[in-house]
């Protein structure tokens, strides 16, 4: 074993206000046409919103600068420069090929209800834990020792100040009982303790490391303080820093672009194949090439065993089917991660 760490941002942070937008965008364009070809990008910073990409759709009335406002507020300025997909990246598409090249991971676990690591899920839920008292940009930081006890928690929070954003991480602590004995998860700790397999002598009882608002209290955030850009969270989107990834981002993407809908679908597997096998950790690699609807590789791992998947359409237009990928869903997803909050592909 070896200390395992994963942060979160919430919703508040730039890089998130920006997977927000793409994704806002996209959910406009599909909830008037499903077969809507959307890849939209953003960047913000200090009042500026820039909206890029490619819209191929028979919906012309989607207004852009009225979603970049709902999501970084009224005041920002909204730049705007899209155009039609590429005709040449669209005939292998029409054709039901995938739309890009490349590799997705899927992956579940038995360390959390959720299936996601327990690291993860710690500092997500630590998040939204704070988010929810204080809807602003922030980011959490779990780490966890060798013996499964939690080491250091870091958060730090826009407009908390130290003493206020401490006593709510103590709360969260006690809450979830994570300095208690050791026990194996439960429905009522479902955050989750340390594994049955450790003993009170492993240190359990230590005091966790808090480092609050380390760099001191703070009060300008979002796009105020710092830059965002559409896909720059991909980790934190994911499994976190234990788990690859593929590398292609999801927001703004249209479910043609298996980086996103082959993403789920491998996501989808692993979480079958994780409870048909009654296994402790599954990962799914499926790769594609750009026009060409079979993948090109079908892997799923079962603990530490290799297997080739069967009995799953993994063609872009069998995946968009059998997870109903043209609704406008995505918006959601952008906000807190995109595997353990309960989408269809979880389950």
């Amino acid at each position: 074993m070896f200390y395992r760490t994963a942060e979160s941002v919430s919703p508040k942070h730039p890089d998130k206000l920006c997977d927000q937008i793409s994704d806002a965008i996209l959910d406009a364009y599909l909830a008037k046409d499903p077969n809507a070809r959307v890849a939209a990008e953003t960047c913000g910073g200090h009042g500026v919103v820039f909206v890029t990409g490619e819209i191929t759709s028979t919906a012309n009335e989607v207004d852009i600068p009225k979603i970049v406002k709902r999501i970084a507020g009224d005041d920002v300025e909204v730049h705007t420069k899209v155009v039609k997909q590429s005709p040449e990246i669209a005939q292998g598409v029409d054709t039901g090929g995938a739309g890009d090249q490349g590799i997705m991971i899927g992956y579940a676990c038995d360390e959390t209800p959720e299936m996601v690591p327990r690291e993860v899920i710690l500092a997500r839920r630590l998040n939204q834990f704070i988010y929810e008292k204080y809807p602003y940009d922030g980011k959490t930081q779990v780490t966890i020792a060798p013996n499964g006890s939690i080491d250091s928690i870091v958060a730090s929070f826009q407009n908390v100040p130290h003493d206020k954003l401490e006593k709510l991480v103590r709360e969260f602590i006690e809450k979830f009982g994570l300095i208690d004995a050791p026990k194996p998860y439960s429905e009522d700790h479902k955050l989750g303790r340390a594994p049955s397999s450790a003993s009170e002598e492993d240190g359990l009882e230590h005091a966790i490391k808090l480092h609050i608002n380390p760099a001191g209290d703070w009060n300008q955030g979002g796009f105020d303080a710092d830059t965002g850009l559409t896909g720059r969270k991909l980790i934190v989107d994911n499994y976190g820093p234990r788990v690859a990834i593929g590398g292609g981002c999801y927001s703004g993407k249209d479910p043609s672009k298996v980086d996103r809908s082959a993403a789920y679908m491998a996501r989808k597997i692993a979480v079958d194949y994780l409870k048909k096998r009654h296994a402790h950790e599954v990962l799914v690699r499926l790769a594609y090439a750009i026009g060409y609807a079979e993948p090109l590789e079908k892997t799923v791992i079962i603990d530490g065993k290799p297997e080739e998947i069967e009995g799953y359409d993994l063609t872009p237009n069998g995946i968009i089917k059998f997870l109903d990928l043209k609704r406008p869903i995505y918006e959601k997803t952008a906000m807190w991660g995109h595997y353990g909050e309960g989408f269809d592909w979880d389950k």
